[in-house]
């Protein structure tokens, strides 16, 4: 368990927040754990109708922590947890709402494919940097974003990792509607209490005929090998290493 992930219930909507600001809500291993078992408690839980997740501070995530991702490049083990809440999120039968504000890095973009409604702050920004990292897209994502948005726009995300704004997500279809920053708690909130007013057996029988988990599952498993590999590799390590000397990585010698 970690202090960096808060919880509390109240009208049938479990709230799962990221309160780690002064590492704009990077994700630890540990953080990835409390994640999961939250998720996978809610599932059981008669008295969570919704999960809401959201940040405190400016940013609702960079992402996973740089430090952890770094030493597994250079040969350390792999965080299963973070394995964890994927599978949590991808399995999950119960609406999940997320509220974005600032930039949503990495994971912080891929966990919204798996969100039911999702309220972006007009300042937030989506980014899916996997290549420039010389890893690949997790989550499912690979699948759910080009079937989101379009192979064109997909692979532009995860080939040059450039922010996507919030008009432009909404737009696309990857979010259901973007607030001013101050009320952004309050519009998720809202949404959150309504779905959990709903039929909630309706509710999970029309996310399972809409989501096909087998298939979602499946992908994340493909994917979490090639990641996993890709982490051994020369690339990797030159990404990682520029990252901590604050250089510009080069490639082109691979």
């Amino acid at each position: 368990m970690t202090d960096h992930i808060k919880t509390h219930k109240d009208a049938g909507v479990l709230t799962i927040v990221m309160d780690r600001p002064e590492k704009k809500n990077a994700l630890t291993d540990a953080m990835y754990e409390t994640m999961a078992d939250t998720l996978i408690s809610a599932e059981r839980s008669a008295d969570v109708r919704v999960v809401l997740i959201r940040s405190e501070g400016d940013i609702f995530t960079a992402g996973n922590d740089i430090g952890e991702f770094a030493a597994m490049a250079m040969g350390g083990e792999s965080p299963r947890n973070v394995r964890r809440l994927i599978h949590a999120l991808a399995t999950a039968t119960k609406p999940i709402v997320a509220a974005v504000q600032g930039s949503a890095v990495g994971i912080g973009t891929t966990l919204l494919l798996h969100c039911d409604q999702v309220v972006l702050a007009d300042n937030a920004k989506l980014v899916t940097p996997f290549v420039n990292l010389a890893l690949v897209p997790e989550a499912a994502s690979s699948l759910l974003l080009p079937a989101r948005i379009g192979y064109a726009r997909a692979f532009a995300m995860f080939a040059f990792g450039d922010p996507v704004s919030a008009t432009d997500a909404l737009a696309w279809g990857l979010a259901n509607a973007v607030v001013p920053v101050a009320e952004l708690a309050a519009a998720a909130e809202k949404l959150a209490r309504r779905l959990a007013t709903k039929p909630l057996g309706a509710l999970v029988a029309t996310k399972k005929l809409m989501r096909d988990a087998e298939t979602i599952t499946r992908q994340i498993a493909v994917e979490t090998t090639q990641f996993v590999d890709r982490l051994k590799t020369p690339e990797a390590r030159e990404a990682f290493t520029a990252f901590a000397e604050r250089r510009a990585p080069d490639f082109t010698k691979f």
